[in-house]
């Protein structure tokens, strides 16, 4: 019971905040009549059905690499089973739209949220004149203030994030029971027959209201990345009290609606209507909601950005852990502060959430679209059948989705495509430019190494005393170490070659000692999963090393390429390998090498 509280404060918040904005949006398009609100709500109610519970808590969840889950994870099942070239690379690279996108979605998210809860404030006495830019500055500053508190971590405040969510789900219940009075007929909206007639009486309106719909389903991605959280059981039992809340509340809002045909700002108007002495503490309530759901936004995007980096995907940002408990509580900065950058730009630049809606949907279901098509081929090639079509089911739906959101992008949705874009195109370049500066390298092979080696280690006096050499793989040694062994004669008595591995397994750390190479030269692998947070030094102590100093490669790149020139940029701007994993700086010496591209 502890992990499904737990899991109301860390996962729901987003798409159990979705009922303050949904049906408010959609029904500035339509007419309260009794057909469109139960067309509409039986859309809302059946792209719950399909692409929550089916896609994510069912079809989604079945996949995981302990435990874990996400784009990334998908790519990592999905690679073994290819052995085409040209596979590899297109999975790959959908992996890496899936996750810019779902950066996308983390800058409007919380935005959305954080500006249609304010919004809320205009229903009390005396707020009714407050201007739209004084909103817009309220909303601005709480997001700042959130953003603000990250670095000092969550951890001292998330054992209050279930319990609130506990009281806000109540009240979303206990109001749509309530409006449902209003007219209790909208309830068969279950039934899928009308949201397919609403669908074929509208035409193109239909069609269009569809990009709306899925708003109701925002939030549902961070079932399956939220996974390695909490784990799979307490995500998909809570998800069945999740769903039963927002079915209530949406067919509240419905019924609602009906009787109030006038009605501009659907869930605030309901719940003031039915207790006017309880509005201030739902407002208050709502506005606590939505910082939980955003909160839970910007962990889920440092997670996505650490599997990035630790995936070799992005370059090294400074990582800060804020929790001596939980790995998983981490900060960095550059994606904190990027996020705010972006959040506040959206809030300025759209000013009302009905207006944000034009630029919401886009991101939610190319993200969903990606996870549908990575889903399907591994169940093909683990000959699921069944699950196969359901996964080629799911993604035809999420495509439509899509098609309907691609509608907005005239009137505001190219903003997700350039917020996506950004951290597309990051790994682009900073994926493509690692590769050809391994080449332009030219590291050498460990058997001419080792040659030149042994005649020097016999030939020259030693310093004392042990010296560490990061290298990927103790195969191939980086140009830093030939130079620094060979062209500058640096020469310790006992020389250990540290490869640091990163495995296909989300967690797991294994470390040992190889079989000597040659006199005086040692090889230590350490091999990690790609979301272990780890403290390098403490693993080396343990191990028995004493390092007197630790040698690191630098690159400065020359070149007259524009793309390369950013690349430089990249490097220069982020940690090295070694700061990033914070060791002593009093012992680390940079050898630079220089390398044209």
């Amino acid at each position: 019971m502890r992990s499904i509280l737990k899991s109301l404060g860390i996962v729901y918040g987003d798409i159990g905040t979705s009922p303050i904005y949904t049906i408010t949006v959609i029904f500035l398009l339509l007419e309260p009549t009794y057909d469109n609100v139960r067309g509409v709500l039986s859309l809302v109610f059946w792209t719950l059905i399909t692409l929550v519970t089916v896609q994510y808590a069912w079809l989604a969840m079945s996949l995981s690499k302990k435990g874990e889950g996400g784009d990334i994870v998908l790519k990592e099942i999905l690679l073994p089973y290819l052995r085409s070239g040209r596979k590899m690379v297109f999975v790959t690279i959908l992996s890496y739209i899936g996750i810019s996108l779902l950066i996308g979605d983390g800058v409007i998210t919380p935005a959305i949220s954080i500006l249609s809860a304010v919004e809320g404030s205009l229903l009390l006495p005396g707020f009714e004149d407050l201007n739209r830019t004084g909103l817009v500055v309220i909303a601005a500053l709480i997001a700042f203030l959130l953003f603000y508190f990250q670095k000092r971590g969550t951890e001292r405040v998330a054992w209050a994030f279930g319990p609130i969510m506990v009281v806000w789900f109540s009240a979303l219940a206990v109001s749509g029971i309530a409006g449902l009075a209003n007219a209790p007929e909208v309830l068969w909206g279950v039934n899928p027959y009308y949201g397919i007639k609403f669908m074929l009486d509208n035409g193109f309106l239909g069609f269009f209201i569809l990009s709306e719909v899925i708003l109701c389903a925002t939030g549902g991605e961070a079932l399956y990345a939220d996974m390695g959280h909490l784990g799979r059981a307490p995500i998909v039992k809570g998800w069945f009290l999740v769903f039963t809340v927002l079915v209530l509340n949406y067919m509240g809002q419905g019924a609602f609606l009906m009787a109030n045909p006038g009605t501009k700002n659907v869930l605030f108007e309901m719940v003031l209507s039915q207790a006017q002495v309880l509005y201030i503490p739902f407002l208050l309530l709502s506005i606590a909601a939505t910082i939980i759901a955003s909160q839970a936004m910007i962990s889920g995007m440092f997670s996505i950005v650490y599997q990035s980096i630790t995936t070799h995907a992005m370059p090294l940002f400074k990582v800060d852990y804020t929790s001596h408990k939980l790995k998983s509580q981490i900060y960095i900065p550059f994606v904190n502060w990027f996020l705010l950058i972006f959040v506040v730009f959206i809030m300025f630049q759209f000013r009302e959430s009905s207006n944000l809606a034009a630029a919401y949907g886009l991101a939610v279901t190319g993200s969903m679209t990606v996870t549908g098509i990575l889903m399907s081929m591994i169940f093909y090639k683990r000959k699921s059948y069944f699950k196969t079509g359901l996964a080629v089911s799911m993604t035809c739906i999420v495509i439509t989705y899509l098609f309907s959101n691609m509608l907005k992008i005239p009137h505001g949705g190219y903003w997700s495509i350039i917020i996506a874009l950004l951290p597309l195109s990051l790994i682009l370049i900073y994926t493509n430019g690692q590769r050809k500066l391994y080449r332009a390298m030219r590291p050498l092979n460990q058997e001419a190494f080792l040659i030149g080696y042994n005649q020097i280690y016999k030939a020259l006096p030693k310093i004392s005393g042990t010296a560490l050499f990061f290298a990927k793989e103790s195969t191939v040694i980086a140009p830093y170490i030939v130079h620094t062994i060979f062209k500058n004669n640096i020469i310790y008595e006992d020389n250990i070659l540290v490869s640091l591995i990163r495995t296909e397994k989300p967690f797991g750390v294994e470390y040992r000692f190889k079989d000597d190479l040659a006199p005086g030269l040692r090889v230590f692998e350490l091999r990690l999963g790609y979301m272990e947070v780890v403290d390098v030094e403490s693993i080396l102590k343990e191990a028995g090393i004493n390092e007197k100093t630790i040698f690191y490669g630098l690159e400065e790149i020359t070149t007259s390429n524009f793309v390369w020139m950013i690349f430089s940029v990249i490097k220069k701007l982020t940690p090295s390998f070694l700061v990033f994993y914070k060791l002593p700086a009093n012992k680390l010496h940079g050898v630079i090498t220089r390398v044209e591209m």
